[in-house]
């Protein structure tokens, strides 16, 4: 007989964290998921969202709850609303996404394999669920160090205006 064989998290558990201006709660991590996969409740403020980034060995999907995010690739730009769907392969397609809008954005987040919550909360700054941190002023130490971090996770970061 097996444990464990449902994992439940409630609407208020979760570690939250600040990441660049958004809030990310860590619905479902690794640890839960003997690495199988992470789920992340996004929460995007206005003007929000990360810079492009790759990660070759993992899939990340969104699906948008709420709001509306522009998500721009390496093969185009795209307008994701309420009750689309985005698929990043597994593969290191360089995308990043913004809240153009001036409503909060609630993304869906699942990553197979998990990690990416681990590299969040490296990154983040713990805060309560619906707290809002302005995205801190990153100089070329900040980047650096970010960039070290985020490839520790196996991630690439790249210049904020890569993707045009």
């Amino acid at each position: 007989m097996k444990d464990n064989l449902l994992t439940t998290t409630t609407a208020d558990q979760g570690a939250c964290v600040s990441v660049m201006g958004g809030t990310y709660r860590l619905v479902i991590t690794g640890q839960q998921t003997n690495g199988a996969y992470a789920v992340i409740d996004m929460l995007i403020p206005p003007g929000g969202g990360p810079g492009p980034h790759a990660h070759p060995d993992f899939q990340e999907s969104f699906h948008v709850l709420e709001g509306e995010v522009e998500v721009k690739t390496e093969v185009g730009t795209y307008q994701a609303r309420k009750g689309d769907f985005l698929n990043i392969p597994t593969g290191g397609l360089v995308h990043g996404f913004k809240n153009k809008s001036d409503q909060l954005a609630r993304l869906w987040c699942v990553v197979v394999p998990a990690g990416l919550e681990n590299f969040f909360q490296e990154v983040g700054t713990p805060v309560a669920a619906g707290t809002f941190l302005p995205p801190p002023s990153l100089g070329p130490d900040d980047i650096k160090r970010l960039a070290a971090i985020a490839q520790k996770y196996g991630q690439q970061v790249f210049p904020p205006n890569y993707l045009g």
